[in-house]
């Protein structure tokens, strides 16, 4: 697809963080715990989601998604980077890195989407109690998702399909640790600026508008509690949607300073750095900022373990 510069049998190679080589066996050993924590947490709540019907609610179907979502993303780029990290080969095949493009592009864009679907369920849950078991009917849970799945995949195909066109230089040396739109745009030879102009573009729908998006559901979200009697409603609700903006956050925030920008808005090194605390640090967060201190998913350990007699 590189336009008979670049075929299936080429090799790339990832530099990474090989201008800190005494940094890369505390980076493996540091990526690695994060990697494990990202995927006990979320297998945690798949399976506990699964099992107790307490949780059979739209909010932990969609949280199920999100933990799902969350195993395949750090999978498509951390077990790479822990092979490039702990040895000197740090090559990728030309159809492991356009594999890895697609899906990273693939599930970054679905998680974006499916934040802001979250967000509509919090919005209708605190804004629209009395409408809410109407409104959020699982058919409708299932299809927002199935959208979010099917949003993400198309719009990657397009997207990588655009990165592979554009021709190469003769080096296929990749300053990153996965294959990521803006560092491969880096090794091509000709201007680029139509391609930067794409991913900017592409960027604001998937990333500012589903941003925007979620700021509107809690404003309306703010304004409904700030007229709430009950302390303990509010505790509820601080607590739930709290979480859900701290998520928010800790995933659009590093995106936007990535992708918002073209590729020379940043030094290589620092994107890599931010890049590394989206892919590998923000998944294993998101298991303990939707648990901690959750009652329900307490109550659902309890009644797992059998502590309670209440199934």
């Amino acid at each position: 697809m590189m336009q008979n510069n670049a075929s299936a049998e080429d090799l790339f190679i990832l530099l990474g963080f090989s201008n800190w080589p005494h940094l890369e066996v505390f980076l493996f050993g540091l990526i690695l715990i994060f990697y494990l924590t990202t995927l006990t947490g979320n297998l945690f709540i798949i399976i506990l989601s699964y099992l107790d019907s307490h949780l059979y609610t739209p909010m932990y179907f969609f949280l199920s998604n999100l933990s799902f979502l969350d195993l395949c993303y750090t999978t498509s780029s951390i077990p790479q980077m822990l092979v490039n990290l702990w040895g000197p080969e740090k090559t990728i095949s030309y159809a492991g890195c356009m594999t890895q493009l697609y899906f990273v592009l693939a599930l970054g864009t679905t998680e974006c989407i499916l934040l802001v679907v979250m967000s509509y369920d919090r919005y209708v849950a605190i804004c629209r109690p009395l409408h809410y078991t109407v409104i959020m009917h699982p058919r409708f849970c299932h299809l927002l998702a199935a959208a979010s799945w099917v949003s993400g995949f198309t719009t990657s195909a397009v997207h990588s399909s655009f990165t592979f066109w554009v021709p190469l230089c003769g080096h296929r040396q990749v300053d990153h640790f996965f294959c990521e739109v803006p560092a491969l745009l880096q090794l091509s030879c000709i201007d680029t600026h139509a391609n930067e102009l794409i991913l900017m573009v592409m960027s604001s729908i998937f990333v500012l508008i589903p941003l925007i998006l979620i700021l509107c559901s809690y404003g309306a979200i703010a304004r409904t509690v700030l007229r709430m009697q009950s302390t303990t409603g509010l505790q509820k609700v601080f607590g739930t949607c709290g979480a859900h903006l701290m998520v928010v956050a800790l995933f659009f925030v590093p995106v936007i300073c990535i992708y918002l920008q073209p590729p020379s808005g940043n030094s290589q090194d620092e994107g890599k750095f931010i890049a590394l605390f989206y892919t590998v640090v923000t998944p294993s967060l998101n298991p303990l900022i939707y648990t901690l201190r959750n009652k329900d998913v307490r109550g659902a350990m309890r009644r797992l373990m059998g502590w309670e007699l209440e199934m």
